[in-house]
C-alpha cells in the first residue's frame, strides 16, 4: 500500500457530534483530515454538532465522507443513514452493522448464534426491578457493568464483590436505558483490527496493558496511561484464534471497511469476544493505527485505503 494510490478526492471529515465522546472525535477528525490532506486530497472538516452540517453535506459535492464520530449519532447507524439518503459514499460499516455493533446486547445475541465464545451476561432494563442474587448466580461475584450503547468505557465499572453492584448499575443507567452485566474474565486483553469489504485482512494482534485496572477512558486517550504490545504476548496458535474470531465477528455483524474486535484470552487459553468497534479511534494513542503501522501501513496510507474501500462498495 503506497501513498498517492487514490486520485485526489474531495472528502468530508465528519467529527465532533453530540455524544459523550465529542472531544475524542474532534481529535480523531483533525488527525484524519491532516493525513488525507498530506496526500493531496481536498478535505473539509464538518462538525456534526451543528445541525447545519446537513446543508454542508448536501451542497459540498463530496466524493466521500470519512466518519470520525464515536458513540451515539455517529457510530450507531444514524449518520450512515443520512449519508445513504444523500448518496455520499462513506468510510466504514452500513446502517445495520453499525447499529448492531454499537448495541452491546444485540451484538452478543449474534455472537452466540455464530457460536463465538463471549462472557456470560445479564441484561437489565431501566425502571424494571432486578435480582442481585440472580445476577451473581448468572455471572459470578466479579463482573463488568456497562451501558449497552456507549463507547470509550464511559459508564463502565468493574464489580469486585456483589455489594458493589447497585452503585455500578446506577452509574451505567446514567448513560443508557439498557445495562449489560458480564462475567469478569481474567486474562490478556488482545485487540485485532480488520480491514476490507469482501476480502478481509486481520491486522497483527495488539495486547493492551493499561495503567489502571482496566482500559478505561483515561487509559485510552491519555499518553502514557497504557502500553500497546505488538504482537500480543500469546502463542501463535492463540494469536491466530484472536484474528479468526475478529474476522468472523466482522462478517457476522455485516461490517465493511474496518472494525476492531476486543477479546480476552483467559488463563486456559480460551479467546472470548467482548465487542466490535465499527469506528475505532484514530488518534495518536489509538489501537488500530498502531496495529496497522506494525503491518507496514503508515497512518496517511491507512486513511487513504479506507476511503478506497468506501468507494469500492
Amino acid at each position: 500500500m503506497t501513498s498517492g494510490t487514490l486520485k485526489s478526492r474531495k472528502i468530508a471529515v465528519l467529527m465532533g457530534g453530540r455524544s459523550a465522546e465529542r472531544e475524542v472525535s474532534l481529535n480523531t477528525g483533525e488527525q484524519v483530515a491532516g493525513a488525507l490532506s498530506s496526500l493531496g486530497h481536498a478535505v473539509e472538516t464538518i462538525d456534526t454538532g451543528d445541525p447545519g452540517f446537513i446543508v454542508s453535506l448536501q451542497h459540498g459535492a463530496f466524493d466521500a465522507a470519512f466518519i470520525c464520530l464515536h458513540g451515539r449519532y455517529g457510530e450507531d447507524g444514524t449518520v450512515q443513514g443520512l449519508l445513504e439518503l444523500l448518496d455520499i459514499p462513506y468510510v466504514g460499516s452500513g446502517v445495520l452493522a453499525s447499529a448492531l455493533a454499537m448495541d452491546k446486547v444485540m451484538s452478543k445475541h449474534f455472537f452466540l448464534l455464530a457460536e463465538i465464545p463471549t462472557p456470560e451476561y445479564v441484561v437489565l432494563h431501566a425502571d424494571e426491578p432486578y435480582d442481585l442474587e440472580g445476577i451473581v448466580r448468572a455471572v459470578g461475584p466479579k463482573s463488568v457493568v456497562k451501558p449497552a450503547n456507549e463507547g470509550s468505557a464511559i459508564g463502565v465499572s468493574i464489580v469486585h464483590e456483589p455489594a458493589e453492584l447497585p452503585a455500578a448499575i446506577e452509574a451505567a443507567f446514567a448513560y443508557d436505558t439498557h445495562v449489560l452485566i458480564e462475567r469478569f474474565i481474567p486474562g490478556v486483553e488482545v485487540t485485532v483490527g480488520v480491514l476490507g469489504n469482501r476480502e478481509l485482512v486481520a491486522l497483527p494482534t495488539l495486547e493492551i496493558v493499561p495503567e489502571h485496572e482496566f482500559y478505561d477512558y483515561e487509559s485510552k486517550y491519555v499518553p502514557g496511561m497504557s502500553r500497546h504490545i505488538i504482537p500480543a504476548r500469546v502463542s501463535d496458535q492463540i494469536a491466530q484464534e484472536c484474528q479468526r474470531v475478529s474476522v468472523e465477528a466482522h462478517r457476522v455483524l455485516g461490517c465493511r471497511g474496518l472494525s476492531r474486535a476486543d477479546t480476552i484470552v483467559s488463563e486456559d487459553g480460551t479467546v472470548y469476544l467482548l465487542e466490535v468497534n465499527t469506528i475505532p479511534g484514530m488518534t495518536s494513542t489509538s489501537l488500530l493505527p498502531d496495529a496497522a503501522r506494525a503491518a507496514g501501513i503508515e497512518f496517511p496510507q491507512l486513511c487513504e485505503h479506507l476511503v478506497e474501500l468506501a468507494l469500492e462498495v
